[in-house]
């Protein structure tokens, strides 16, 4: 029995998710032959997706090496999955290689030149033409692709939301939470304590329903600052913080200016916490904050060995070629930043230069660029993930899976600043990651407001 739908994939579906070809339950899947070469040409190259088009074709690969001749594959191949628990296959739907190079130009197709994007388009116009019966869909990420196929005739184009978490961006966790007015003064019933330097509060869960776990909490009264510690029951434990408290610390010089900087730079150096997530506009405090408390805990705490700095690496503008030098010589142009921030800190210092080459040196920074950091165990370091929101989410696994035992990682990442080509908010390793990690008692996301770098920069933030 046909399948009474039939997806046909472009090529940042793939690279988004490359397990993608299992989420269609009992319908078809068609690839155009453009999109295996588009996957061809990118596994080759240095790009930041080349792991994900490698494993796509290894996908495909798996599925389409059951079949018996080449017209099998354009026939349609069936998808199966193991069953572990019956020890048996379910069968899904077919996949199927569709040769659109065959095509030849006819009226109501799209140009055939050298753009991916028409020969995909004249393909998914073929075969609904050709299948007046089925439903014919084209799953793309693309949006401009999305509008081009509907004007040329396509009467479904979808986007790839099987594995979208969220559906706006605005609902993403801010990991604080402003209450109206005075806490305490809703509190009817608590039970507080005391362990070691910290003092608890239980209270009841209908004074935070939507809370969850390492929440920062804080009122208008300027006083009250709490973090969500647990949530049992129906009862949540709220370790006191103290907007004073927050307000006056201090690392490595840095201070916080205002009460969310107060909140990454306690949630950073809280040592029960294995992964912390800032998040904000250019220039809200994210990098420095990081590293001014990455510092104090390596060089003033030695809680920690080494400070590794890594992030993704696609140009801004056009590719300036291949970088010389070893490893970290590649990777200091891309990492610029970090040098920037050092440089703030110990600008007033009598020999600025000597001060940032003693930082340097005293805390082991390492320059890592993430093509090395697969297949490592990463032990008793904190781990700089500098503009996180360029990664997928398999890339950002990849990074996360590779803290060992006494590291932290701590992700840095700006949603409006995404440069990949394949990544919209939405569908960012970082929006996943600020999802995924929202009740892990271990983790902690701040979204940083405010910006301090200029004037200027708040102005362009605001207006551009």
């Amino acid at each position: 029995m046909t399948a009474s739908k039939l997806y046909i994939l472009d090529t940042n579906v793939l690279l988004h998710d490359p397990k993608c070809l299992y989420e269609f339950k009992e319908q078809d899947i068609t690839i155009p032959m453009t999109v295996l070469e588009e996957l061809d040409d990118i596994k080759d190259r240095k790009k930041n997706v080349s792991q994900e088009a490698r494993a796509a074709i290894r996908a495909i690969d798996e599925i389409l090496s059951h079949a018996e001749d080449a017209a099998t594959i354009t026939k349609g191949v069936d998808i199966v999955i193991p069953v572990t628990a019956a020890n048996s296959e379910m069968k899904l739907g077919q996949l199927s290689i569709f040769p659109d190079h065959e095509l030849t130009a006819r009226q109501g197709f799209l140009p055939q030149n050298s753009n991916k994007d028409n020969h995909i388009i004249n393909c998914a116009l073929h075969i609904q033409a050709t299948n007046p019966h089925r439903e014919i869909i084209l799953v793309t990420k693309d949006i401009n692709m999305r509008l081009k196929a509907l004007g040329a005739g396509l009467k479904r184009v979808e986007d790839y939301r099987t594995d979208q978490l969220v559906s706006d961006i605005d609902l993403l966790p801010a990991g604080h939470d402003n209450l109206e007015g005075n806490f305490w003064e809703r509190v009817e019933d608590v039970k507080s304590y005391q362990e070691g330097s910290h003092t608890y509060h239980t209270v009841s869960k209908s004074l935070l329903p939507n809370t969850y776990p390492c929440e920062y909490i804080y009122d208008d009264s300027e006083e009250f600052a709490a973090r969500v510690a647990t949530i049992r029951d129906e009862q949540i434990t709220l370790r006191d913080l103290g907007v004073d408290r927050l307000m006056q610390q201090n690392c490595w010089g840095i201070e916080p200016i205002n009460i969310f900087q107060a909140f990454a730079m306690d949630a950073v150096l809280d040592p029960d916490l294995d992964l912390v997530i800032l998040n904000g506009a250019a220039g809200s405090g994210k990098t420095l904050i990081a590293l001014a408390c990455a510092l104090e805990m390596v060089i003033e705490q030695r809680r920690y060995n080494k400070i590794i700095v890594t992030r993704s690496t696609p140009p801004v503008a056009e590719d300036i070629g291949f970088l010389p030098g070893t490893e970290e010589e590649k990777m200091t142009p891309w990492l610029s930043a970090i040098q920037d921030n050092l440089e703030a800190m110990h600008e007033h210092d009598e020999r600025p230069q000597s001060s940032v080459k003693y930082a340097i040196e005293k805390a082991n920074i390492q320059f890592k660029s993430l093509n090395f950091i697969r297949g490592r165990s990463i032990q008793e370091a904190i781990v700089l993930l500098d503009e996180a929101q360029n990664l997928t989410p398999s890339q950002l696994k990849t990074i996360v899976t590779r803290c060992g035992k006494g590291s932290k990682i701590i992700c840095l990442g700006n949603l409006a600043q995404i440069d990949s080509n394949y990544l919209t908010p939405l569908t960012s390793g970082l929006t996943y990651l600020v999802e995924r990690f929202k009740d892990y008692e271990g983790a902690a996301n701040v979204h940083l407001e405010g910006i301090f770098r200029s004037r200027l920069a708040e102005y362009a933030e605001e207006h551009l």
